[in-house]
């Protein structure tokens, strides 16, 4: 083996320009996977995220006639503080109660139909899909706070300003109408734009008591390590109630992400997929030149008692060889470009479109290492199975045939 391994690099810079050129191939063409995957892996991921951040956190509990029906009508059967108690101590990253209300917003030139949001302030500062940094004014100060926190778009639509009062009103349990003043304490700023337009967020016990539900609320969301495995936290939040409360993963509640995180899994055997089966006929043009070449030295080699299978071993030895260069190359070359953009890549020229599709503006990159390793196995898999055919070729030659080849 060591024999072959040494023939076998001796011979794969035998035509440096032949083999640079394909070497060059490889690693641009591994860069492409990995950067990409990193980039697309990076857009569903910061999607999910932010998705999750604004309705369903990884479970949720509600009511099983509240998705049919979001409204106050609707709540969860169990007081928000007797939620507290079953919650707590379960281990969960994180975990809140609020209550969400279709609502009618007004100022003194505009309304607007939106979604009236009582929280927790200290609660969800963790993973809200409000940017903190950006609030002009102020963040909710608790679950008393009488004040709003409107979006900045929102502020916009309804020709107001920072610390003016507009009306909210929405409906009680009794099918009459609930409004209130409120001062618009901070305007925020979110990833998607449309967010902003959409939420209104004012104190749970504030929102409570201006909709004559005391102690209740629509929902509990529970946050646990990883988006991706949430089973068990869908498990642990099922134990703590009974049938009477409906119990949902963040894909169950938003179909859409949940579906495009799997297409996007799929997407990333495809893509690397694709680009080595352009790669492979480069490959294979490579190593057949490079056993015509040596025609006459292979059928020498043969004639001197040289088996076929170490032939055969060598050839495809010099390939591996050539794709281990190149995927290091690849590697290196594709963990230093994800490197150059630890903010993320400003897409804010194609934004519109982007919020369409519910991202953000800034395109962050998610290299994983099972992204990587995936690839590597891909290019080395079909790489192998690529040099088999010119090496089974050169180890069928005719010793006396190839010896007398003409040029």
């Amino acid at each position: 083996m060591r024999i072959l391994i040494k023939l076998a690099w001796r011979n794969l810079f035998r035509n440096h320009r032949r083999t640079l050129i394909m070497l060059s191939a490889i690693t641009v063409g591994v860069w492409a996977m990995i950067f990409m995957t990193a980039m697309t892996q990076g857009m569903v991921s910061q999607m999910v995220h932010d998705g999750i951040s604004v309705i369903p956190g990884h479970v949720q509990a509600r009511n099983p006639n509240y998705g049919d029906d979001p409204t106050v009508n609707n709540l969860l059967p169990v007081p928000d503080s007797g939620i507290a108690g079953r919650l707590e101590g379960r281990g969960f990253s994180s975990w809140s109660t609020r209550l969400s209300v279709p609502a009618v917003i007004s100022s003194e030139r505009e309304s607007r139909g939106v979604t009236l949001l009582g929280i927790d302030p200290e609660r969800e500062a963790d993973f809200t899909f409000v940017d903190l940094e950006t609030i002009d004014g102020r963040y909710l100060e608790g679950v008393s706070d009488q004040g709003v926190l409107i979006g900045a778009k929102l502020l916009e639509r309804l020709k107001t300003r920072l610390g003016n009062r507009i009306v909210l009103m929405s409906q009680t349990p009794d099918n009459d109408i609930a409004d209130r003043g409120f001062r618009i304490v901070g305007v925020f700023n979110a990833k998607v734009e449309l967010w902003e337009e959409t939420w209104v967020l004012t104190g749970k016990e504030t929102l409570q008591t201006m909709l004559g539900v005391p102690d209740q609320v629509t929902e509990a969301i529970v946050f646990g390590d990883n988006y991706r495995q949430v089973d068990e936290v869908a498990d642990s939040v099922g134990d703590v109630f009974d049938n009477s409360v409906s119990v949902q993963r963040w894909t169950e509640l938003d179909r859409y992400l949940g579906t495009m995180l799997e297409v996007m899994d799929g997407f990333t055997l495809v893509w690397v997929v694709v680009i080595f089966l352009a790669l492979s006929f480069g490959l294979v043009n490579t190593l057949v030149m490079a056993v015509f070449e040596r025609v006459r030295e292979i059928g020498l080699m043969l004639a001197l008692g040289m088996r076929p299978s170490s032939i055969l071993g060598q050839i495809v030895i010099e390939s591996m060889l050539l794709l281990i260069i190149g995927l290091a190359l690849g590697n290196v070359l594709a963990w230093l470009s994800v490197s150059a953009f630890p903010d993320g890549i400003d897409v804010s020229i194609v934004a519109k479109g982007m919020e369409m599709m519910g991202a953000s503006s800034i395109l962050m990159l998610d290299l994983r290492l099972q992204d990587v390793v995936l690839a590597n196995s891909v290019v080395l898999i079909l790489g192998f199975l690529a040099s088999l055919s010119p090496a089974w070729r050169a180890s069928r030659y005719d010793p006396i045939e190839a010896i007398h080849k003409v040029d």
